[in-house]
């Protein structure tokens, strides 16, 4: 049986997603999400998630993690910095805690999960929630997306 953690990026709410289970089988799941305030300068922020990415993988030691590798829209690039920031010290946590790490593009965790790599949020909530037998809907969607992820990962690290 092996650990593996989600993670979804983001600097207002960073999701996390925690499966555990062997092959396609997952016998346990938790989710949440780190939350910073817009009051907080930026640093301050990171800071924060990064304690508590670093809290969660030492209470959790998992196997692996994987997080959604950073991406960019070409309208607003200065999300893309924000968000490159906010992996930045996930990874590090991650590396400095001697966590396996994968990146997972978002549109290859939607087609992995949904088949439509162009999916919704909303479409990719039911898709983990359906692969989990959850009948209550996973909020928040960063969550949700974290435990996508962590999906991604049991079902890829069980192949290797």
């Amino acid at each position: 049986m092996i650990k593996v953690i989600g993670v979804d990026p983001g600097l207002a709410d960073t999701g996390i997603g925690i499966v555990q289970g062997c092959g396609l089988t997952v016998n346990s799941y938790a989710y949440g999400s780190i939350s910073t305030a817009k009051t907080e300068i930026m640093a301050c922020r990171l800071e924060s998630i990064y304690n508590r990415i670093r809290q969660v993988l030492d209470e959790e030691s998992p196997d692996l993690m994987v997080v959604e590798d950073v991406f960019s829209l070409e309208k607003f690039p200065k999300s893309g910095i924000v968000l490159g920031k906010v992996c930045g010290v996930i990874l590090l946590a991650g590396i400095q805690a001697g966590v396996e790490l994968a990146e997972v593009p978002v549109r290859q965790a939607k087609q992995i999960l949904t088949g439509n790599g162009n999916a919704s949020k909303a479409q990719l909530e039911r898709a983990v929630r359906h692969t989990l037998g959850m009948a209550v809907p996973i909020r928040p969607f960063h969550a949700s997306d974290a435990l996508g992820l962590a999906l991604i990962g049991l079902f890829r690290y069980h192949a290797r």
